[in-house]
């Protein structure tokens, strides 16, 4: 069976088995496919969304103040999004005309010195909830008949990079959401990590060492290379390269050279 009838029989439940019980999507695992109706048209997921990120989420309820709220900032953060080759995609349980209603009353509102907010992005109504339960968007002990913020990053080859569960009182913070994906971005990129609190511009962590060779080298790169510090062995920065900044549009911050620390081997 290929990939294409795969998909359907998922979504049929026509694969001569008793009903497929989806468990919680993991970090690492493939992006679940689905086929929906959006208030952009069909969709099939995730090969629309070959070679881009994607920030998939689900909101409880059209009409709903918190809702109305993301959704305007989402709109306003659209283009940063795809700077990034990432593609927003909504979800609640609501149908097609719910959607398409609440799209036009989200453009009278004006909130917070936004105005004229068009969504440009798609929405899935999922009315039978059964792509909320696959991607477990439905949490029992907060309610059984709508979703909750529930937000996926999934990267080019649709793994699943990062979750983010909310309740249904607390707005996401979609600043968040765009460092998250920078990060994972830049760490692709450069295979490195990023410190708390990372932001655009600062220092990334290198891999620690694995052997005495990788941890004599360490203490070579960092005498060798300015832009290479330790803290502790196991603890190296590296200043963010002009070149890798390029590529993502970010702006290199010039810091003061940190001296290297005492060696502690």
């Amino acid at each position: 069976m290929d990939i294409k009838n795969q998909t359907d029989a998922m979504q049929t439940g026509e694969t001569g088995r008793s009903p497929i019980i989806y468990k919680m999507p993991l970090i690492g695992e493939r992006a679940a496919p689905f086929k929906a109706e959006t208030t952009k048209g069909p969709v099939n997921f995730p090969f629309d969304y070959a070679g881009k990120w994607v920030v998939f989420f689900s909101h409880p309820g059209d009409f709903e103040p918190v809702c109305t709220s993301e959704f305007m900032i989402f709109q306003t953060m659209q283009q940063q999004f795809k700077d990034m080759n990432t593609e927003l995609l909504g979800l609640s349980v609501d149908s097609i005309d719910s959607h398409l209603e609440w799209i036009q009353s989200i453009y009278q509102i004006e909130w917070n010195g936004l105005k004229d907010i068009n969504i440009n992005f798609p929405i899935i109504a999922d009315p039978t909830m059964e792509i909320s339960n696959k991607y477990g968007m439905i949490h029992r002990g907060e309610t059984n008949t709508r979703t909750i913020r529930t937000l996926f990053v999934i990267d080019p080859d649709a793994r699943i990079r990062a979750i983010l569960y909310y309740g249904h009182k607390t707005g996401r913070n979609l600043e968040e959401v765009r460092r998250v994906i920078q990060a994972l971005q830049i760490t692709d990129l450069e295979d490195v990590s990023t410190p708390a609190n990372w932001r655009l511009g600062d220092d990334v962590i290198l891999r620690q060492p694995q052997t005495v060779k990788e941890l004599l080298e360490r203490q070579q790169l960092e005498t060798d290379d300015p832009n290479v510090y330790c803290v502790a062995w196991y603890m190296c920065f590296k200043k963010q390269s002009i070149e890798i900044a390029k590529k993502l549009g970010i702006p290199i911050k010039r810091q003061i050279p940190t001296p290297n620390i005492k060696k502690l081997f």
